[in-house]
Order: C-alpha cells, then sequence, then structure tokens
C-alpha cells in the first residue's frame, strides 16, 4: 500500500510539473459541461461562441498584479518590444496594472505558457490562433485594422524577378517554400487552395520549411528557393525596412484577405479585468506611435473568433488539422 501511495504522489507531481499546475486543471476538467465542441477537456463553450467560457467558479478568475503580453514570435524580439512599449504603457494606464513583454521563440511556447497560465494577453498569427483557442482557452477580440474597419492581408507567392514561373502550375518540380506547418498563409491556405490551380503542395513539388515568412522571402531573393508563398503584411512590413528590395521579386499569385494576427485574453481572467484590457486596445490610437509607424493601421477593431476566423477553420477543416500540441510547430 506504502508503494502504491507513494507512486500515485509521483504520478500527480509528474503531471502537475507537465502542464504548470496539472492538479488545478484536472479539477477544471472534471467539472460538467454541455457543450466543449473542439475545446479541450479543461475548457468549456456553454454559450457555443466557440472559445472558452469563463469558469463557473469565481476563485479560479485570475487579477494579477503584472501582467504577461507576449507578441506572436518574430525574428528580433527586442526590436518589437521597443515598438509594442508605447501601448503596453497605454494598457497598464487603463488596467492599473504592471506589464511585462514576454518574448516567444516558437507558437507552440506561446500556447503552453498561456494554458499553464504564465501568459494573459497575447497576440497570435492567423494559424496558430485556433491551436491557441482550443488548446490554451484564448480568447480573441481584437485585430488591427483601419479607421474605416477594415482589415486582413492575403497569401502572395513570390517568385525572383527574373524567374520563368508565371503561374502556380509552373511550380511542379521547383524549390518551393513554406513557412511552418501551422502558418496559415505559410502552408495551410497554399495546402487547401493551390490544389484547385494545378499544383498540389507535397506531390508536385517538395515542401521546404523555412521558418518565417522573412526566410522565405529572403531565400527567394537570394535563390535559394524558386518560389514560396507569403504573408503580405510581413513582406511589406520587410520592404519597407529595407530588408529586400521589392523590384527583385514577382507575385504570381494572391488571393483575397485572411485575417491578420488576433489579439486576445486568458480565458480565467477576473470579467472587470478583461473590460479594462479591452478597452485599452479599443482607445489606442497608433497615429504617431511605432506600432503605427510599423503597421501601417490606425488601431485595433473588435471582432469575434466565430465569425472573423471561419474561413481559417474551413481551410484547417480541409487540411484534417487536430487542435494539438502535436500539430502545432
Amino acid at each position: 500500500m506504502k508503494k502504491l501511495l507513494t507512486l500515485s504522489l509521483l504520478l500527480l507531481i509528474a503531471v502537475s510539473f507537465a502542464f504548470g499546475g496539472g492538479a488545478q486543471e484536472e479539477e477544471v476538467a472534471v467539472e460538467e459541461c454541455s457543450n466543449r465542441g473542439l475545446l479541450d477537456v479543461m475548457y468549456c463553450d456553454e454559450n457555443e461562441d466557440l472559445v472558452a467560457d469563463l469558469p463557473k467558479d469565481e476563485s479560479k478568475w485570475v487579477n494579477p498584479d503584472t501582467l504577461v503580453f507576449a507578441y506572436t514570435p518574430v525574428e528580433d524580439p527586442a526590436v518589437y518590444q521597443d515598438i509594442w512599449q508605447p501601448f503596453l504603457d497605454h494598457l497598464s494606464e487603463v488596467t492599473g496594472k504592471n506589464i511585462r513583454f514576454f518574448s516567444v521563440d516558437s507558437y507552440a511556447a506561446q500556447v503552453e505558457a498561456m494554458r499553464a497560465g504564465r501568459l494573459h494577453i497575447a497576440g497570435i498569427s492567423t494559424g496558430p490562433t485556433p491551436f491557441a483557442v482550443n488548446l490554451a482557452g484564448y480568447v480573441p477580440f481584437a485585430i488591427m485594422g483601419g479607421a474605416d474597419g477594415q482589415f486582413g492581408y492575403t497569401l502572395q507567392v513570390f517568385v525572383h524577378a527574373d524567374s520563368d514561373i508565371q503561374e502556380l502550375s509552373d511550380l511542379k518540380g521547383k524549390r518551393v517554400a513554406h513557412t511552418t506547418p501551422t502558418s496559415n498563409s505559410g502552408n495551410q491556405a497554399p495546402t487547401a487552395l493551390f490544389p484547385d490551380h494545378g499544383v498540389v503542395p507535397g506531390e508536385d513539388y517538395k515542401i521546404e520549411f523555412s521558418g518565417s515568412h522573412e526566410n522565405s522571402a529572403l531565400g527567394v531573393v537570394a535563390g535559394d528557393y524558386d518560389a514560396a508563398p507569403v504573408a503580405s503584411e510581413v513582406v511589406d512590413r520587410m520592404a519597407e525596412r529595407g530588408l529586400y528590395d521589392p523590384d527583385d521579386v514577382r507575385i504570381i499569385f494572391e488571393t483575397d484577405p485572411f485575417p491578420t494576427t488576433s489579439y486576445g485574453h486568458a480565458h480565467n481572467l477576473h470579467p472587470d479585468l478583461v473590460e479594462k484590457v479591452k478597452e485599452a486596445f479599443l482607445t489606442f490610437e497608433f497615429a504617431g506611435t511605432p506600432l503605427g509607424d510599423e503597421f501601417q493601421q490606425d488601431g485595433f477593431i473588435e471582432i469575434t473568433y466565430k465569425d472573423q476566423w471561419a474561413q481559417i477553420r474551413k481551410i484547417q477543416e480541409h487540411n484534417g488539422i487536430e487542435y494539438t500540441f502535436e500539430g502545432l510547430d
């Protein structure tokens, strides 16, 4: 009996460490719930808006003195921390909280941090947003956009300006860079959309994962790849910073707009705090700030995951994506 108790205790400790507070999460998992949809068993969606509900038990509501914010993984986190600082100062002023910028080096790290309760507010790229929603209780509520309420980016396919590739069907047998498996414009959308244009990624050409849109675009310029699907908003910012000359590339394909990076909070933040966080996002004016200069947008506009991510979910469903940590890269 002693051996059995010891083994059970060690197992409980291991689970707790593996999930960053697993004992509490296991309690959440066994709570009665009439609907979860695709959400992990830790979360509930009884109002069927496709995101995790606030816990019914008020003792599980979180209202920390310091809020941790993480922007989607980028090549140079230090640069983006400076870009985000004026907004973070505004967020601190509106919420009355200390704000810490958390640099992440992968989408998985970002999702795992929110799941474990170490991340409260985040900007998460288009493709990984559904993973964060379903695995970490992430609740998107805003997106960058114009004063007219318009937002979005397109998938563009880059080839070198001197290339003889003219259309998607010409990619057969070529060296084509995708970004990461979970990226929408960098992998998921091409996999779902390209077959209708005469080329099947992974069959007609071998997919070479570059790791980022920046690497893909620069790889085409350098001749490392024959072509690459990239996000327009990312490569536009690269060109503005002088990282490549737009005259060195040619666009052979472009989609209608997709939603850009989502901004949201952990599902268990105290509802009064959530209102303050939303207020901070929706009242921040981009004009004259590094954020406005970098993203060329007017501000944040309110969205819902259920509506604005419908097309992304459809693409991922077409590709047979399952929302697991194994599928998140």
